[in-house]
């Protein structure tokens, strides 16, 4: 198979989530990542569920990557990441601003090993600015773009997502930088220095809240599953007991839905040309819209809204996911082998590409599982190894 990244060596010395999940991304496409970590081992193989003692995140954030340790704040260590970064187009990085120059791999001294080389810096915050110093995750960047202020119900408080939402729009934030500064290399043949604050992709995709504000000073307020742009929209319980959701930012959409459930009268009221409109009388439509949902089985439901040509979609877990025609017809998911664990179920690559097609090759490596193998590539010996184990190097 041909990967669209074959060639391009990546160093992923970073640590949960968006840093590594950067990696994986490029990974997917057949850069060869190597993944380094502090001898202790990433803290995403401590997070979250494991089996037989092994940590599950681990094996789909480290997915085709090698895997090696390596202590950074050993002089011995740094010496061979110097090695490293000489044969590398990547490094991507997420320690607190400071602590690469403070080790001697401040960027200067980098670009003098490998001029072509493109660091990419993703932290909370930034660079620079008064809060570069503080430690950043996800979380922090999900309360203060805005996120959680308008996530939730109107009387409710504001609600954090139960997963890394940031670092995740961060993360695909970061591999696309990554290309672009690549992209830049092609042209100038000088790498460069990509400073990614996780507080600014989620900000951008939370739509033009700065520029409404500006321009006529509203302040988004939390609607819970209801939008103020249109209605109905929210989600409706089912006679069986499970959930389905709507949608009807079309107009023509919203017209069906009204024919569907037995209430074509709304179309002819006035305010019903308006999306924005329509969300004023939501109450209303949700009424008539979730009277006819209660009174029907999922199935059902979402058998008529399609034969409507309506926009529904049932409300899924993990099990509906793995069972649904749709993502099995993807090929969504994907079995990878697996030494530790025999095998481990996992999302496939995010998009398919017509001739040079992605794939998940190999689940994450265990601690260290190619340290001599890469280091034997750098021509580093089987007796350095062991004077590099003894120094606490690896």
């Amino acid at each position: 198979m041909t990967f669209a990244l074959a060639g391009l060596r990546v160093l992923d010395v970073s640590t949960l989530f968006a840093g590594p999940l950067a990696a994986t991304m490029l990974g997917d496409f057949g850069a060869e990542v190597i993944k380094i970590e502090h001898p202790k081992g990433d803290p995403v193989r401590y997070h979250g569920a494991s089996k037989d003692g092994v940590g599950l995140w681990g094996k789909v954030v480290g997915r085709n990557k090698r895997g090696i340790t390596l202590y950074l704040g050993s002089p011995e260590g740094q010496e061979v990441f110097r090695k490293l970064v000489a044969t590398a187009d990547v490094v991507i990085e997420n320690f607190r601003p400071g602590t690469l120059e403070r080790w001697g791999l401040g960027y200067d001294e980098l670009s003098r090993i490998n001029p072509g080389l493109v660091l990419v810096r993703v932290t909370g915050f930034g660079q620079f600015g008064p809060y570069s110093g503080r430690p950043g995750f996800g979380t922090l960047a999900e309360a203060m773009s805005g996120f959680a202020a308008i996530t939730g119900e109107p009387d409710g408080p504001p609600t954090l997502p139960p997963f890394g939402l940031a670092d995740g729009i961060s993360a695909l934030a970061a591999a696309f930088a990554t290309m672009t500064a690549l992209r830049a290399r092609d042209t100038t043949g000088r790498g460069q220095v990509v400073d990614l604050a996780i507080i600014e992709p989620i900000l951008t995709l939370l739509g033009p809240q700065p520029t409404v504000y500006d321009a006529v000073g509203e302040v988004q307020p939390r609607t819970g599953n209801r939008s103020a742009n249109n209605a109905p929209r929210n989600t409706y319980r089912t006679r069986d007991g499970r959930w389905v959701a709507i949608s009807t930012s079309a107009q023509s959409i919203a017209e069906r839905v009204m024919h569907l459930v037995g209430r074509p009268e709304f179309i002819d009221e006035p305010w019903f040309a308006s999306g924005a409109e329509r969300a004023k009388h939501a109450d209303e439509l949700d009424e008539a819209v979730g009277s006819w949902i209660a009174a029907r089985d999922r199935d059902e439901v979402v058998r008529a809204f399609e034969e409507a040509h309506a926009a529904v979609a049932p409300i899924y877990d993990v099990r509906d996911v793995l069972a649904d025609p749709q993502f099995q017809a993807l090929g969504s998911l994907v079995r990878v082998p697996d030494p530790e664990l025999g095998s481990v179920l996992m999302q496939n690559v995010i998009f398919r590409l017509s001739d040079t097609p992605g794939a998940v090759v190999s689940a994450g490596p265990s601690i260290g599982q190619h340290t001599e193998e890469v280091l034997g590539e750098l021509g580093i010996d089987a007796d350095e190894v062991a004077v590099l184990r003894s120094k606490g190097a690896l």
